[in-house]
């Protein structure tokens, strides 16, 4: 099981368009139930700047993300999106209450 935290910024104009691509990730996740994942993305309160925290929990630890039309379709564009690129580190959690 591995865990990762991705942030970033967009440029404010793209901040509703980006907001957009991720409920579209949700919807399709909820339909396609794909499993091995925990996945949850925050919307900062300066309405730019996201998070995004992931939970692999696959045997083969591979992303169920790849599979997931819709997140190849926010990916797509994102750098152009970004006024801060994404960062994406490896984390470990150390508590949580009901989150993961």
């Amino acid at each position: 099981m591995g865990q990762v935290v991705v942030r970033y910024k967009v440029k404010p104009e793209h901040a509703d368009e980006n907001r957009q691509l991720i409920e579209r990730v949700f919807a399709e996740l909820a339909a396609s139930d794909p499993g091995g994942i925990r996945y949850a993305t925050l919307q900062l309160e300066d309405g730019v700047s996201f998070v995004h925290v992931a939970s692999i929990e696959t045997d083969d630890g591979r992303n169920p993300l790849g599979d997931v039309a819709a997140f190849a379709e926010f990916t797509r564009d994102l750098p152009s999106r970004c006024d801060e690129p994404p960062i994406a580190l490896a984390a470990n959690v150390v508590g949580s209450y009901g989150l993961t």
